[in-house]
């Protein structure tokens, strides 16, 4: 009952049945009124018209009638004109209020109230009407006009009387009628909304579920989807969603596996040489494991501030020291750190140096770190023999600076993902994962765009575009 008050059945069924059911109870009571006040005007106009139809016939028989010969007249009409007694009763009465003759030949009741010939007493029009029950329960309408001479005197009375009895069931009907038709109406209505809002609330009832399990870290789960609608499209999300997770997640891992990996390399490598230098060694093997040391060390140095970027980055808290400077110096500065690097691995650097100038405003250190990240990954990734070649060019507004090598390529599956964090095409070789993410943000707070293009087995071309200063 809790998890009731507070759902969506809840509200739809306050706001949509609740609502439905108010608006019947009222068209059903205005429409059994209006029927009811329809029938009872009905009878009304027809007892008039019978009562206009004996006035005009006593006016017709004389104009100037007694109160004997409105006796006569009328009593003459009822036992032999009349023709409705078995629709309804017709009375006469005397000018003192006594019933002289009747419809049924009964003889009347002195003492029924009579309300609507007292009404007809006072009334400037003559007549009266009354809606009542007699003393012996039933239910009539009576309509009583009063009878004068030209001087105004009461000569008599005519009063027709109906039974209501018969009107009153046909309404009564007519109102089950309707009621029956709103319980069907409410019915139908509480049926198909039933079926539709399990057709909602079944498949987000999943979705919950299957939310919760993702939060609790099984993105394993996916979602039937029952019909290909807005829920389908909902239960497609959730499941985009969940392995889209799972594919971060596996990153995730993998990048604490790899960073673990780098940094206990460069650790063990430290600790080891410390250990020997401590135990005594001769000079070239102290100065051999010190340069060991000291790289290490560095290549440590160079981790952990890639993490800070990265950490900074994703914070929104790096900040960028622009001003206007040369980009092809950094990028000269930047190859001249990794030619020894190039040549102690056999490879081939190749530098197309540009003497034209490429001024741009930018943070200098920031544009150095991508160029040596993309340097650091083309000689990662290409094999012992092969070649890096660095060139820039002028390009409208832009300074493009293209880094190609004849490297291992990366596959096609893997390249629209290269720039992601945590991501990694080639698990066998070093690296952290992030050093492109952090490069492609760098370029990115330049207004500058950083593309890769690869084929696999073939090498890896990376460009870098910057624009120019005004």
């Amino acid at each position: 009952m809790a998890m009731f008050a507070r759902s969506i059945s809840r509200r739809w069924f306050i706001n949509t049945v609740g609502v439905v059911f108010v608006i019947l109870i009222i068209f059903i009571a205005s429409l059994s009124a209006t029927l009811q006040s329809s029938t009872y005007n009905g009878i009304e106009l027809a007892l008039t018209s019978r009562m206009d139809e004996l006035l005009n016939w006593l006016s017709g028989s004389t104009r100037d009638y007694q109160s004997s010969e409105f006796t006569a007249i009328t009593r003459d009409y009822i036992e032999n004109y009349f023709q409705d007694k078995s629709k309804m009763e017709i009375m006469a009465l005397s000018k003192d209020g006594k019933v002289f003759i009747t419809s049924t030949g009964f003889e009347p009741d002195q003492k029924q109230a009579m309300p609507d010939y007292q009404m007809a007493l006072h009334s400037p029009d003559n007549s009266g009407k009354w809606v009542g029950q007699l003393n012996t329960g039933e239910k009539v309408m009576a309509i009583t006009r009063t009878v004068r001479d030209e001087d105004g005197i009461l000569i008599g009375s005519i009063r027709y009387m109906v039974s209501m009895e018969r009107a009153d069931q046909q309404t009564q009907m007519m109102v089950k009628i309707l009621v029956l038709a709103g319980i069907f109406i409410m019915m139908l209505l509480t049926f198909s909304g039933v079926y539709f809002i399990r057709s909602i609330l079944v498949p987000v009832r999943q979705v919950s579920q299957s939310a919760r399990q993702i939060a609790q870290g099984d993105f394993e789960v996916r979602i039937q989807k029952p019909h290909n609608d807005e829920i389908g499209q909902l239960c497609d999300t959730v499941n985009d969603m969940a392995e889209e997770l799972g594919a971060a997640e596996r990153m995730k891992n993998e990048f604490i596996s790899s960073v673990s990996h780098e940094l206990r390399t460069p650790l063990t490598a430290i600790k080891g040489w410390a250990e020997t230098l401590r135990d005594g060694a001769d000079k070239a093997t102290q100065e051999k494991g010190m340069e060991v040391i000291i790289r290490e060390s560095e290549r440590l140095s160079g981790l952990v501030e890639e993490l800070l970027d990265f950490s900074r980055l994703q914070d929104g808290r790096m900040q960028l020291v622009s001003e206007r400077m040369d980009l092809l110096a950094e990028l000269d500065e930047a190859v001249y750190l990794f030619a020894e690097r190039a040549r102690t691995e056999n490879k081939q650097l190749i530098y197309e140096e540009n003497e034209e100038l490429a001024p741009v405003y930018g943070d200098r250190n920031r544009l150095r770190q991508v160029f040596v990240n993309i340097l650091d990954n083309a000689l990662k990734y290409t094999e012992t023999g092969g070649s890096v070649t660095v060139y820039s060019e002028l390009d409208g507004g832009k300074v493009r600076v293209i880094v190609e090598d004849t490297g291992c390529g990366i596959p096609a599956a893997h390249l629209p993902n290269v720039k992601k964090k945590f991501y990694k095409a080639n698990q066998l070789v070093r690296g952290s994962g992030i050093g492109l993410a952090v490069a492609d943000e760098i370029v990115g707070m330049h207004k500058g765009i950083l593309e890769i293009e690869s084929k696999e087995g073939e090498g890896t071309k990376v460009v870098i575009a910057i624009p120019l200063t005004s």
